[in-house]
C-alpha cells in the first residue's frame, strides 16, 4: 500500500487527544514524520501534562513511524515558534502545519467574562496565526507546503453560548481565504475543516442544550440532517489528503466533515440584493424589504409568545 505522505514533515497542534491524535496517527501510517504538539490541559484550558503528546508518540513509534513531542502552548507568539522549530530541528523541514488545537469556555454572551472571551480567542484564532505565521515564512522560501486549520460548524452557523468559540472559529475560516491568497502563488495550500465527531469538546456541552434549544425555536443548520456525529478519526483521512501532492490545486476551501459526510462550503455570497440609482431612505426600504431581501427569512432565535400574567 503506498505511503501518501512519505518523506513529508508535520506538525499537529492539539494532537494528544481526539481529532488532532486521528490525525497523528493516520499521518505517521501514511509515511509522514510528525511533531505531536499538545499542552496537555483541560478542556477549558486549565493545566498542563506531557502525557498527552507522549503517549501519541510512543504509540506511533511502536508502530515503526516516526514523531516526536511538543508541549508549548499555541496561544503565545514564541512559543508557538517553537513548536515549527522542533520540526526544523528533528526532521530536518516542514511540509505540513495542521492547526487543531483548542478550548471550550461556553456562556451566554449576558454571562461571559473577558478572561473567558480572551482565552478562546487565544488559543483558537492567534494560537492558528502564530502557527501559521511561523510556518508561513519557511514553506514561503521552500516554496511548497500545506496549512489545514480547523474552523466550526459553530462559526459557520452560529450556536448559542459560543461567542468567544464562534468568533475566533469564524475567524479562522477568514484567515484561511486571505492566507490562501498570499502564499498560493508559492506553491503553499491554505485550507479549512470544520469537523463534527464526537470528542471530548463536545462531550462538556449539557446534554440538555439541543432539547432547550428546538424547546425554543432555535434553530441549528446541518450540511446533512440525516447524520449521525462522527468518530474523531473519520476527520483524518480529509485532512490526509489536503496535505498530500494530489491536493496541490485545492486551495482557499472549507470542508465539513462527519463521518463518512464530507462537504465543500461555498463562500459566503449574496443570496438576494436590491438597487436603486440613488441611495435608500429607511422608508423606502421598509417598503420594499419584506417582498425582496426579507422573503423567506428565518430568524434563527425568535422571541418567546408573550404570555398572560
Amino acid at each position: 500500500m503506498p505511503k501518501n505522505l512519505a518523506g513529508k514533515v508535520a506538525v499537529v497542534t492539539g494532537s494528544g487527544r481526539g481529532i488532532g491524535r486521528g490525525i497523528a496517527l493516520l499521518f505517521a501510517e501514511e509515511g509522514a514524520s510528525v511533531v505531536v504538539n499538545d499542552l496537555g490541559c483541560s478542556v477549558d484550558g486549565a493545566g498542563q501534562e506531557s502525557r498527552a503528546a507522549d503517549e501519541v508518540v510512543a504509540e506511533i513509534r511502536a508502530a515503526g513511524g516516526k514523531a516526536v513531542a511538543s508541549h508549548d502552548s499555541v496561544s503565545e507568539y514564541e512559543s508557538a515558534g517553537r513548536i515549527i522549530r522542533t520540526a526544523l530541528d528533528s526532521f530536518g523541514r516542514i511540509d505540513v502545519l495542521v492547526n487543531v488545537a483548542g478550548i471550550l469556555r461556553d456562556r451566554m454572551i449576558f454571562n461571559m467574562s473577558e478572561e473567558e472571551w480572551d482565552a478562546v480567542v487565544a488559543t483558537h484564532l492567534k494560537g492558528t496565526w502564530n502557527c501559521t505565521r511561523h510556518a508561513a515564512a519557511i514553506m514561503r522560501e521552500q516554496k511548497s507546503g500545506r496549512i489545514i486549520s480547523f474552523t466550526s460548524t459553530s462559526g459557520l452557523y452560529g450556536n448559542p453560548g459560543q461567542a468567544n468559540y464562534a468568533a475566533a472559529k469564524d475567524g479562522i475560516a477568514g484567515l484561511t481565504r486571505v492566507v490562501s491568497r498570499e502564499l498560493g502563488k508559492y506553491g503553499v495550500t491554505v485550507n479549512a475543516i470544520a469537523p463534527i465527531a464526537a470528542t471530548r469538546m463536545i462531550a462538556s456541552v449539557p446534554k440538555g442544550a439541543a432539547a432547550a434549544k428546538a424547546q425554543r425555536g432555535i434553530a441549528t443548520p446541518k450540511a446533512n440532517p440525516a447524520a449521525t456525529v462522527g468518530e474523531p478519526e473519520d476527520v483524518a483521512p480529509m485532512v490526509a489528503y489536503l496535505a498530500t501532492d494530489a491536493a496541490a490545486y485545492v486551495n482557499g476551501q472549507t470542508f465539513v466533515v462527519n463521518g463518512g459526510m464530507i462537504a465543500r462550503v461555498s463562500d459566503p455570497s449574496p443570496a438576494r440584493t436590491i438597487t436603486k440609482r440613488s441611495s435608500w431612505a429607511p422608508e423606502e426600504i421598509a417598503q420594499v424589504f419584506p417582498r425582496t431581501l426579507g422573503l423567506d427569512l428565518a430568524n434563527p432565535a425568535p422571541p418567546k409568545p408573550k404570555t398572560d400574567a
